[in-house]
């Protein structure tokens, strides 16, 4: 693994200030840069050894915290807002172009469930991209959600129209937490709820589990498949095959739409990507080794212009 700087930064956005971290290579040439955008309630410092194995292999890679979330400025805490989300995007898209020794010309879009969704929404809308990477990406809620009974699917929805209404009426957030066990009231329920919680838990950007409920309302009129048909940069959608939260079937279209899609399988579920070591290992070298082919000839043109 390569040798690199980490530095935090901040950049301005709607309605106040995002934090971040860029992880640079230490090279005396500019390097691409991936923008690295985080999931549902998710916050930075979750994606740091994602950042970390990028910037060793070569890649700058730029994380940072949703408004509402981690370190960002934002109040409500804890709301998740798409626009805003996009908007944040687009802003540390804009800070990476800008920043010193980042090729302005080779950003990346990289995104982890909900996040994967915005990746391929935002770079849809900016020809500049140079790539889009989705793991585990979002695009759309299964019918059904395994493990979960309809009494506790009516509560889960009584939660979050009780919450979307107090945020209309001014009131406080009515906060759930964002992962419990099955039969629990929680976004997301899972077997291995705890293994996850310890996982997330004891970052030092202050990653809780508590979200208010209400983003789920603007999620479910939220499908970026037509978004991926736009592309016209190589899309690397990595799906896993026992995922209850990102179905493999929902997953999938966004490969099938992207006129350059490309899609990779994993074992295991959602939460491997987050807790299983060599899961995050072998899919991390299978998205660089696909960065570092469909940037190679963005690097050779910035290293011998003029040639053919």
């Amino acid at each position: 693994m390569g040798k690199f700087t980490r530095l935090d930064v901040s950049f301005a956005s709607d309605r106040g200030l995002r934090s971040g971290r860029l992880h640079r290579p230490d090279s005396p040439h500019p390097v691409p840069c991936v923008v690295m955008c985080a999931g549902f309630g998710s916050t930075m410092d979750r994606l740091f050894p994602w950042a970390e194995a990028y910037a060793g292999a070569g890649l700058a890679a730029l994380v940072f915290d949703y408004g509402s979330f981690g370190r960002s400025e934002g109040e409500p805490r804890q709301i998740v807002d798409l626009d805003r989300q996009r908007a944040d995007i687009k802003a540390a898209v804009a800070w990476a172009r800008a920043a010193e020794g980042i090729a302005a010309g080779r950003i990346v879009l990289w995104g982890n469930s909900l996040g994967g969704a915005h990746a391929v929404t935002v770079a849809a809308d900016d020809p500049q991209i140079a790539a889009v990477v989705a793991q585990i990406p979002f695009n759309g809620f299964p019918r059904r959600v395994e493990g979960r009974s309809t009494a506790q699917t009516l509560r889960l929805l009584a939660a979050i129209v009780g919450d979307a209404l107090r945020g209309r009426l001014g009131l406080s957030a009515r906060y759930i937490p964002l992962v419990a066990a099955p039969g629990e009231l929680a976004i997301t329920n899972a077997a291995e709820a705890e293994d996850h919680i310890n996982a997330l838990s004891g970052g030092d950007t202050g990653w809780r589990n508590l979200v208010a409920p209400r983003g789920i309302l603007q999620m479910m009129r939220y499908h970026p498949a037509p978004a991926a048909a736009r592309l016209t940069v190589p899309l690397l959608v990595c799906l896993a095959t026992d995922d209850a939260e990102t179905p493999v079937e929902l997953g999938r279209r966004l490969a099938d739409r992207a006129p350059r899609g490309t899609l990779k399988l994993y074992p295991g579920t959602h939460f491997s990507f987050y807790t299983d070591a060599r899961t995050r290992q072998a899919v991390a070298a299978d998205q660089i080794a696909f960065l570092h082919d469909v940037l190679a000839p963005a690097e050779q043109e910035h290293r011998h212009p003029g040639h053919a």
